[in-house]
This record gives C-alpha cells, structure tokens and sequence, in this order.
C-alpha cells in the first residue's frame, strides 16, 4: 500500500505509561491510545505503520515525559462533534499542574448546565495527555474516569505535580 493524500499512519513508542499508539494524518495528530484502554481500539486495515510521518509526535512527548515540556506544539486534527471539538480546545488551555472540575470546565466553554456532556466529551478525547483530560477531576478532588486507567491518571498527574514544583527526584 503506497501513501496517498488520505493516508493515515500510526505507530507505538514506550513511555513511562505503557505503549502509547500513535495515530495521524497529513493534517497532524489524530489520536494517542493507551496500552490499556477502557474501550480498546484496533487500527484500521488501511492504516500504514510508519515512525517517520509521527516523528513530530514522539518528540515532543518524549520530552512531556522527561519533564522537558509543558505545553505541546504540534498539528492537531482530532474528529468529533463541534460540542466535543470545544471541549478538547478548552482541555489544551488547562495550565500544565493544575487541575479543574467538570464543572469548571463546563463553564469555560459557557454552557455551565451542560456538566454531564463535557464529562462525555472528555471520556472520548482521542489526543489524551496532549490534550490533557487527566488535568479534569471531580468536583471533591477525585479522580475519576480516565481511558488509560487511574493509575496512569495518577501517574501525569503526580509527574506534572513534581515538575511544576521543582522536584525532579520525587
């Protein structure tokens, strides 16, 4: 199979969460699966397994994984609903170590009622620690749902908390 305009690659790198799946198009990244996911994937038949096209990728979330990069710069092009394309814009603009509710994140897209479908949205957000739904907690403090599982929730979560703070050898 040869690459086209519509080709969509993907590949796997390690990282301290497991295998992480990368997946994009000519357009940017399309999505990050985890090893163990709540819903597992599969690549599609006519996807291409390339590491060179996802290169741009790997990078940078190398680097997020070092503790060398706190904001990601790359080309994105996640699929979904308009609703659920504004709740993963507004997850980009969640500050590196901090964490919200869902309801906060409800409101900073200015549909405060709609908690539960911002809670959906976030559930299905295809570009996870790149667009970082692991920084979206309960209203208690909680952690709650995340694809990649809790631990690994709590393993960002605990990694941007240490690196915001100065403390590298925790």
């Amino acid at each position: 199979m040869t690459a086209g305009p519509d080709t969509i690659w993907y590949d796997e790198m390690d990282s301290p969460v497991g295998t992480l799946r990368l997946v994009a198009d000519r357009h940017g990244l399309r999505q990050v699966w985890f090893e163990r996911e709540r819903h597992p994937k599969q690549a599609h038949p006519g996807w291409l397994r390339a590491a060179a096209p996802l290169q741009f990728a790997r990078v940078q979330l190398e680097e997020y994984f070092a503790g060398q990069r706190q904001h990601f710069e790359l080309p994105l092009h996640p699929v979904g609903t308009p609703f659920q394309l504004e709740v993963w814009q507004e997850l980009g603009r969640i500050p590196y170590g901090i964490t919200i509710s869902y309801g906060e994140l409800a409101r900073r897209i200015d549909k405060p009622l709609a908690v539960r479908a911002v809670g959906a949205a976030n559930g299905r957000n295809p570009l996870p620690i790149v667009l970082p739904c692991h920084r979206v907690i309960g209203a208690d403090g909680s952690l709650t749902g995340f694809g990649g599982g809790l631990p690994t929730k709590r393993y960002l979560l605990n990694l941007e908390q240490r690196i915001a703070h100065g403390d590298l050898f925790g």
